[in-house]
């Protein structure tokens, strides 16, 4: 039996295009507006593992989605870096100088910002989906109004490319994150990269501390983010991303952080796919 894969938004979405790559393209898909639907469900076992888009190269992280895997204790169990490829849509027959609103994703109007200072007549709406701003588009028949999304969504929906790759830069891509509510196993796998989540205590150097700790036991620093603890003004939960050689190192670092931090998790182990 296939799993159920919830996504972010729906068909044509770029969490659509990247569940067909990891997965396959027949891959059964649970369509979700917001990230916190997607989690929840993932949590309650309504999908069977779920993608997730958690930094962009232009954008930066989403930072709530952090919280969120921490809050459903989620689980990462992969990882897909994926190009990603902004176009303005609309219906057939008209041009940018006819199109007065453009509704997409924040993170997708965010990639785009440069494309429209140079069209300053556009005002731009934040929707919940590239892909559903794009359907709805062409089931209402809208004039005048036009979409930011993927080439397959302008496809599916039967919408005309007004401006391809509007991005900023031409390198954009996003790193998704597959998530799951169990550990990864190895399975013939080497799982070599981990995320984990940590609380400090104020002392002075608690943070180069645990630092040290990661270089000192051969782990590779690749991303570290912070998140304010909401209940403790002013105090803050790091989340790190490691890449190692050996697991015996990294069980190695996660015995002496145990020690040295408030509170450690592990929020996922798996495999590294940063080529």
């Amino acid at each position: 039996m296939d799993k159920k894969i919830g996504i972010q938004g729906i068909k044509g979405s770029f969490h659509h295009l990247v569940a067909m790559d990891y997965y396959h393209k027949d891959v059964s898909v649970l369509e979700h507006l917001s990230f916190h639907e997607l989690a929840r469900k993932l949590a309650s076992g309504e999908s069977n593992e779920a993608v997730m888009a958690i930094e962009n190269s232009i954008a930066g992280s989403i930072l709530p989605n952090y919280a969120l895997i921490d809050e459903y204790n989620l689980s990462i169990v992969g990882e897909h870096y994926t190009p990603v490829n902004m176009n303005l849509m609309a219906l057939e027959g008209q041009q940018i100088k006819d199109i007065k609103k453009v509704y997409s994703h924040p993170m997708a109007l965010l990639q785009c910002k440069e494309f429209f200072k140079k069209h300053p007549h556009i005002k731009l709406i934040e929707d919940a989906d590239t892909a559903e701003a794009a359907k709805r588009i062409s089931e209402e028949g809208k004039k005048k109004v036009a979409a930011v999304a993927s080439p397959a969504a302008a496809e599916m929906y039967g919408l005309e490319i007004l401006a391809k790759e509007i991005h900023t830069i031409k390198s954009n891509a996003t790193r998704f994150l597959i998530l799951g509510t169990e550990r990864q196993k190895p399975n013939g796998v080497k799982l070599d990269k981990a995320s984990l989540k940590f609380d400090l205590s104020s002392d002075r150097g608690s943070l180069v501390s645990v630092l040290n700790i990661l270089r000192d036991s051969f782990l590779n620093l690749t991303k570290i983010q912070s998140l304010p603890i909401i209940d403790e003004p002013w105090k803050y939960s790091f989340f790190v991303d490691v890449i190692f050689e050996k697991s015996e190192d990294f069980e190695k670092a996660v015995s002496v952080l145990k020690l040295m931090t408030e509170e450690l998790k592990i929020l996922g182990i798996y495999k590294n796919n940063l080529s």
